[in-house]
């Protein structure tokens, strides 16, 4: 039989991926897409149950890492690394994924996130060339070249609508009309802007370019944007979720964004995606057994608060567990080469080493998946800690994105390859 599975995943109208079948010629089929998920547990956790005490592949698990003993062969955890020069306590959730130092600052101007350099260079293949979510709070961990916001998406029925819901034929030209009126709007600007370039000093003609490659870079999205919009959207067997407004229905959330994360991976809606969890903006935080404690950020400012730690640490194990079971529905993916999970990295961490005194060193760090060499926990130096951007170059090697340098990086990570 000569029948590939992509002929057959047309023919069923289905955008997800189909066990592996031996009889439609597996072996000869394409390797799977690279993906990447960032996410960040803005609240972080308590040191001593988050790091284990003893390093390398016979590391005993820390009691929250007993949480994901399930996959320990999937992941890799660290101690010792941090973003250098990176300070501000909370402010530093924006330096998350870029490394620019010193985000408390009034000077402070942002530089280009992880997640943008990879979409910059795969975004053009897949429907959005990236997604930022986020839950409890507006802010985002994905940012421009320019250093500028990338706004996140609140909700995962939103996201469902953006990915999977195809609007009808009226609302189709309406939108490519808007997109071709921002084409033409951007080529006024283009003219305008390169007139004015032939009037100014050598300074402003720099900035001026500048300016006009990011209008390139927005033309060349638009142009993209407009391909897609004619193509039909995937199909998918799973129904818009009921997404809760009630901010300590926190966990309900954080599942239903997971989910959400997974599909748009399994129907290569996107290959890169950021997931900023709000912890700061959840007032209380409702458990699987009906209790809810909190608030969240008055809890992680516990003074060393026996009470205060056991809710704390009640709240922490659920991130985990939470954590646990996204990795193992990644797992439950099959694919050509593997799983889902294999073919996509997930960063998981904070950019709080301490979140009772807003310390950002030794900031907890687990990567999972995405082909790397797991199962051990790589410990480096507690008080000169090794720039986590080490660990980015290493990603966007992997990725296939040729980098030998990401913000403060020094080189790859030692030990993850």
């Amino acid at each position: 039989m000569n029948t590939s599975r992509r002929t057959l995943l047309r023919a069923a109208g289905v955008g997800l991926s189909l066990p592996v079948l031996e009889s439609f010629g597996a072996t000869s089929l394409k390797a799977s897409p690279k993906r990447m998920i960032a996410i960040n547990q803005d609240l972080g956790f308590i040191p001593r149950l988050f790091f284990p005490e003893t390093s390398g592949k016979n590391y005993a698990p820390s009691p929250y890492l007993e949480k994901l003993a399930p996959y320990r062969e999937q992941f890799t955890v660290f101690s010792g690394l941090s973003h250098l020069g990176v300070d501000g306590g909370h402010r530093a959730d924006k330096t998350f994924l870029t490394g620019a130092p010193h985000p408390g600052r009034a000077s402070f101007r942002n530089s280009i996130s992880l997640d943008q350099v990879m979409a910059s260079e795969l975004g053009h293949e897949t429907r959005f060339r990236s997604l930022s979510l986020g839950i409890n709070d507006s802010r985002s961990l994905s940012y421009t070249q320019s250093g500028v916001e990338i706004p996140t998406i609140q909700s995962a029925a939103d996201l469902y609508k953006k990915m999977f819901l195809q609007g009808d034929r009226k609302a189709m030209e309406e939108q490519l009309d808007r997109l071709r009126r921002k084409r033409s709007i951007l080529d006024v600007v283009m003219g305008q802007s390169s007139d004015l370039s032939r009037r100014v000093n050598a300074t402003d003609r720099e900035r001026i370019d500048q300016f006009q490659t990011a209008v390139r870079s927005l033309e060349r999205r638009l142009t993209e944007a407009q391909a897609w919009e004619a193509r039909p959207r995937p199909r998918v067997d799973e129904i818009l979720p009921d997404y809760p407004s009630d901010k300590k229905r926190f966990f309900e959330m954080a599942r239903m964004m997971n989910d959400m994360s997974r599909l748009a991976f399994q129907t290569d809606s996107t290959r890169v995606i950021t997931l900023f969890l709000g912890g700061v903006g959840t007032p209380g935080v409702s458990l699987a057994d009906g209790r809810t404690i909190g608030g969240y950020h008055n809890l992680s400012h516990h003074g060393k608060d026996e009470v205060k730690l056991d809710q704390l640490k009640e709240i922490e194990t659920a991130q985990m567990e939470l954590f646990g079971e996204f990795l193992g529905d990644l797992k439950a993916v099959e694919e050509t080469d593997g799983s889902l999970l294999d073919n996509t990295m997930v960063l998981y961490g904070c950019h709080m080493g301490d979140a009772n005194i807003h310390n950002n060193s030794n900031l907890p760090i687990i990567l999972a998946g995405g082909g790397f060499r797991h199962g051990q926990h790589l410990a480096f130096n507690p008080h000169n800690n090794t720039p986590l951007c080490n660990v980015f170059v290493s990603m966007l090697q992997k990725m296939g994105i040729e980098s030998d340098q990401f913000s403060s990086s020094t080189g790859t990570l030692t030990g993850l390859v």
